[in-house]
């Protein structure tokens, strides 16, 4: 039974009060303010604290997401508005909540899409059975994306014009700043916050590991799908930024940038976010910028030069990341032969001095598969695969770290020929895996494995969440049980595979890993 507004709990934050809603054991607040409106002056700045209020704020609706072209395939929210208005954030607790309460676990939640879609009201989000299960309390956040989060105009600064970069991993640090002077109130222990999130989410996880302003801000991370590669320097940074302004204005006022309605700017990014990777395949036109100041280098290198936080990491992909690509027509990973050879000779361009595996010897490791096949593995172990192995192997080296890979696929997708494709594990860890009469994912069976599934996997990560200290050392270095997940190392290079069974296999795809080699294969 859903307890009305008047009846629910009103927590007063470090803004002012907010009253939510409860449902069976879990209280939500929805649509709470956290930082200010990042509009007119303060588009593509730094976010700055919201205006205090004193009056109960309503929090039983998510908050607007960013202005963005909608997809059939990414539903943001029943009645959901957009908004440039977009920072925002949502909790969900289990019982009782208050600082008197005891501190519960904290994750927090960082949607993907490709940094330029997607918002934290997707219902493939609510946290209400996530919260309930793991007796944690969830936190889901909007930040900027597509051109007002990850495009940087800073190389045009002047007098009359100031733009900073990366504000969307400004907004990030905002909302966890946030979570360290609230979550009390809302029965959750500021001292054991866990980041987690996917694709862009991920990728977002594994580069806040790196930002030297975000440390001591969560205390262990899980990153899903983590493009951890697609993290570019501020030469390519200018480059994307001079071609947004070619396609919005023809390369003309600054002022427009500014003065222009979120609405009319919808289009413009649309045909960026295509236009980059169909230029030089292999490359995202939205993405966090190595800037020397707030992010000050390439994300996999300060995981190898052993300067990334300190702290716990489960980091993982799927086993067909790339087929969800191929069947929406994306151009986000090229899959085409000739394509794939045309990156890899642009990657050698950029790093003359640098010794890269040969690409005939990387072709050979996928000799076993057709030319589609193969050109879905080396574009999944590119873009996904292989940074999260360099990061696992370094990371392993200064902290406790788990490997996965999500394998499991009801009938449906394995008939549809998409397989553990992309996203396709984040139903199983919100356990939200059954969305109704139009969902036909399980049409063809396999409804009761994946609860199993969920089950299983939900645990794990929740085991992670709620482990206090020095969890994963000593002689705790195995994470659930049935079976016991060890940490990786560069010994046994132990990978736990989600599936109808879970099993532990020791160095997986050792022939493909050996094939690339250690060298990072990256643009800069």
């Amino acid at each position: 039974m859903t307890i009305t507004p008047s009846e629910a709990p009103v927590v007063e934050t470090t803004y002012g009060p907010v009253r939510g809603s409860t449902e069976g054991a879990v209280s939500s607040w929805k649509g709470i303010r956290y930082a200010a409106p990042p509009v007119g002056s303060l588009r593509f700045r730094a976010p700055v604290p919201p205006q205090p209020w004193t009056e109960i704020q309503d929090a039983t609706e998510f908050g607007p997401c960013e202005p963005q072209s909608r997809l059939a395939m990414i539903p943001l929210g029943e009645n959901v508005p957009m908004d440039e208005d977009c920072l925002f954030l949502n909790v969900w607790a289990p019982g009782p909540v208050g600082s008197d309460a005891p501190g519960k676990p904290v994750m927090v939640w960082i949607h993907g899409g490709a940094y330029f879609r997607g918002a934290s009201s997707q219902p493939l989000f609510d946290a209400t059975t996530l919260a309930e299960n793991g007796d944690v309390v969830v936190v889901s956040i909007n930040y900027r994306i597509g051109v007002f989060g990850f495009v940087d105009f800073s190389s045009f600064n002047s007098e009359e014009h100031t733009f900073e970069p990366n504000v969307a991993l400004r907004d990030m640090i905002a909302a966890l700043q946030w979570v360290q002077g609230n979550i009390a109130a809302f029965g959750g222990d500021p001292n054991r916050v866990t980041l987690f999130g996917e694709s862009a989410g991920g990728g977002a996880v594994t580069t806040l590991m790196t930002v030297p302003s975000a440390r001591g801000l969560f205390h262990r991370a899980i990153a899903e799908s983590s493009p951890a590669t697609s993290v570019y320097g501020s030469e390519r940074g200018e480059i994307v930024a001079k071609l947004f302004l070619e396609i919005f204005s023809g390369g003309g006022d600054l002022g427009l940038l500014r003065s222009t309605s979120a609405e009319d700017m919808i289009g413009p990014s649309d045909e960026l976010f295509a236009r980059v990777p169909q230029e030089t395949p292999g490359t995202l036109a939205f993405a966090p910028i190595v800037d020397g100041d707030l992010l000050p280098d390439y994300p996999v290198r300060a995981f190898r030069h052993g300067s990334a936080h300190p702290i716990p990491l489960i980091i993982g992909t799927n086993k067909d990341e790339s087929s969800l690509f191929r069947m929406m027509k994306s151009p986000l990973m090229p899959i085409d032969p000739v394509v794939i050879t045309s990156m890899f000779a642009e990657i050698a361009d950029e790093h003359p001095g640098l010794e890269l595996p040969d690409h005939s010897q990387i072709e050979g490791a996928y000799s076993g598969l057709s030319k589609l096949g193969a050109g879905l593995g080396l574009t999944r172990d590119f873009g996904f695969r292989l940074p999260t192995l360099w990061i696992a192997e370094a990371h392993s080296k200064i902290a406790p770290t788990w490997l996965y890979r999500f394998d499991y696929a009801p009938p449906m997708l394995m008939a549809l020929k998409i397989g553990a494709t992309h996203g396709t594990e984040l139903a199983y860890v919100f356990g939200n895996i059954n969305h109704g009469a139009r969902d036909i994912t399980y049409k063809l069976g396999g409804l009761s494995t994946a609860r199993h599934v969920s089950e299983r996997m939900q645990a794990r990560w929740l085991d992670f969440a709620r482990a206090a200290g020095d969890y994963g050392t000593g002689a705790d270095r195995e994470l659930g049980a049935d079976p016991g997940w060890p940490t990786y190392d560069t010994d046994t290079r132990s990978t736990l595979l989600i599936d109808k069974h879970d099993t532990v296999v020791a160095d997986l795809d050792c022939e493909i890993r050996e094939a690339w080699g250690d060298t990072v294969i990256a643009f800069t």
